[in-house]
């Protein structure tokens, strides 16, 4: 243990320098600690998730109690694998990316990651829902994301998935946030990228400090300052320092300004928000309170409500990769008993696994960008947390409104007034029947603009029927027409929202 403390404190203290072979700062890290990093990350992660798991969406727009205990226990993970592996989407989209660097190389185009989760045989939801439907019906990356095509562009999905980048780019976050360009926009855009950009920054400042402010402070540089993202994130610094001691008040400061979903249908006008921004200030509150007490960082980000398991995840994936997997506490690491060399399901990684081969890509990573193996040492060149190009999702856009609308037919007619409108929906059978795609054509104020296509089929499903956000202001008819349609299919709406420009 004494060896392994001596390693850590080589690696964190001054062991920066300039060489012959490096122009500009260096670290020094151990390739022991450097694994256990990376190893701590992993297991954080689905430590995480797990701990969050019993209350996903089901605090929004509240916190949960302190009285109110949160369950954990030895062998708690391998349990919950085995009874409700969907929870991990967070660790089987992560393995999805890392699968096919493993097998593509790590300059794999964004279409081979693209292909890759739009053929899995998991269930998605969200941005990566759309983006799948999107990439199935011939819109490849990074239109398949852009809100002009994806409602959920500012959504959470990137963010939970992001992991990786970070894992594999240790004092590296341009280079975590160059990966994230290619396969974050798969998915997302604007705030919802961001998210995904920020994480995989603060993980790789986390192999390089042992001071969790400084991980939330500078990964922050990774985010244009004119983004509303990073707005809110420095807002949740500036009540830390301000409340230092409440996180609660930090949390109410947070629902006056930024609880509000303005894009995802489901969330407009409910306490549900998934949205990119609000979750993701939700883990570095869980960061910043627990200042690298890893119980009070999961505590924190799951009682903090919303995605309460993608949350806990994020934020117990940094602080296992800054303390290593060695200094995640005991009872933490007690639950993963018997659960390391399980395979995720829907994947052929197990944690074990991922140790190694994220272990293998981080050297491939760092000798890219000018680093080296020398003897048990790895001599990572720091990069400066840089900026990346402003994105805005649905740009000047506000819902004013939102109605119940149920129509069970294949022919479904409303008016809206405003500039754009999205109805919800989803194309159903009439009993035992085989899935089919229900092809209908869509006219707006008379003039036929689109012909889409909606699968029966849950996993190929297309989220809503339509959504048009372009509109010039005032009324308009909207009328949705079946192609040869059959007794036994018919499409389903459930509202629609209608909105306007500021």
């Amino acid at each position: 243990m004494k060896t392994f403390l001596l390693l850590v404190m080589t690696a964190l203290s001054a062991a920066m320098a300039t060489t012959a072979q490096s122009p500009g700062p260096v670290v020094h890290l151990p390739k022991e600690v450097l694994q256990d990093k990376i190893k701590g990350g992993w297991a954080g992660q689905t430590i995480g998730v797990t701990f969050g798991g019993p209350y996903e969406f089901r605090y929004n727009g509240t916190f949960i109690q302190d009285y109110q205990p949160l369950e954990w226990h030895k062998g708690y993970v391998k349990e919950v694998m085995d009874s409700f592996p969907g929870l991990y989407d967070d660790l089987y989209m992560d393995l999805t990316f890392v699968d096919v660097m493993e097998r593509n190389g790590l300059d794999a185009p964004a279409d081979s990651f693209a292909q890759a989760f739009a053929q899995a045989g998991y269930v998605l939801w969200h941005a990566n829902q759309a983006a799948r439907y999107n990439i199935l019906n011939g819109l490849k990356a990074p239109a398949s994301g852009h809100w002009q095509h994806n409602m959920h562009a500012d959504c959470i999905d990137y963010q939970i998935e992001a992991d990786y980048a970070g894992l594999m780019s240790p004092g590296l976050p341009n280079a975590a946030s160059a990966i994230s360009h290619k396969i974050g926009h798969i998915m997302n855009y604007g705030n919802g990228w961001y998210g995904g950009v920020y994480v995989g920054a603060m993980y790789s400042q986390a192999f390089i400090t042992a001071d969790i402010k400084q991980v939330v402070v500078n990964a922050l540089s990774v985010i244009p300052t004119q983004s509303k993202f990073r707005q809110c994130m420095s807002d949740v610094i500036k009540w830390h320092q301000q409340y230092p001691n409440d996180w609660h008040r930090t949390w109410f400061e947070l629902q006056k300004k930024w609880s509000s979903d303005l894009s995802c249908p489901d969330a407009i006008f409910n306490p549900l928000n998934i949205d990119a921004t609000i979750n993701c200030a939700y883990v570095i509150l869980g960061l910043l309170y627990g200042n690298g007490d890893y119980e009070k960082t999961l505590e924190i980000s799951t009682r903090a409500g919303q995605d309460a398991d993608c949350n806990p995840s994020t934020a117990g994936g940094i602080l296992g990769t800054m303390l290593g997997y060695k200094k995640i506490p005991q009872k933490w690491k007690d639950g993963l008993a018997g659960a390391e060399d399980i395979n995720f399901k829907y994947t052929s990684i197990s944690l074990n696994k991922a140790y190694d081969i994220s272990y293998r890509h981080a050297l491939a990573n760092i000798k890219r960008h000018g680093g080296r193996e020398q003897g048990n040492m790895v001599v990572i060149p720091l990069q400066s947390p840089e900026p990346v190009a402003f994105e805005e999702s649905f740009p000047r856009l506000v819902p004013v409104s939102k109605k119940d609308f149920h129509i069970n037919d294949n022919e479904i007619t409303l008016t809206i007034e405003g500039n754009g409108f999205v109805l919800s929906g989803y194309a159903a059978k009439k009993g035992e029947v085989p899935d089919r795609v229900i092809t209908a054509t869509v006219s707006i104020d008379g003039h036929l603009t689109d012909t889409i296509r909606m699968p029966t089929n849950y996993l190929t499903r297309k989220d809503e029927i339509y959504y048009n956000l372009n509109l010039p202001a005032g009324k308009h008819s909207i009328k949705i027409q079946v192609i040869d349609p059959h007794p036994d299919y018919e499409l389903r709406t459930g509202y629609y929202v209608t909105f306007r420009k500021q």
